[in-house]
């Protein structure tokens, strides 16, 4: 009797000991899965930084071009009044 309730209780520690390791593996996986959406989050990040700033710069020169075109249009008006 006492073989056999030591045996179950061994099944039930070395059962216990895996589904500890399995838990173990599976918080690694989250840690690991973590660290990798951190990643990804701070590469968006820097993705969405350098899209505002192409934007902004192409603002910029769309809005120097457009004043030179108009300084250069009024040049071209006052010149051909004069004459």
């Amino acid at each position: 009797m006492m073989k056999e309730e030591r045996n179950d209780w061994t099944k039930v520690y070395y059962k216990t000991l895996k589904e500890l390791e399995t838990m173990i593996d599976v918080q690694k996986q989250v840690k690991n899965m973590m660290k990798i959406v951190e990643e990804a989050n701070t590469t968006m990040m820097e993705m969405e930084g350098s899209i505002l700033k192409a934007s902004n710069n192409n603002w910029v020169i769309t809005t120097m071009n457009i004043t030179v075109v108009s300084e250069d249009l009024r040049y071209l008006i006052q010149s051909n009044m004069e004459n």
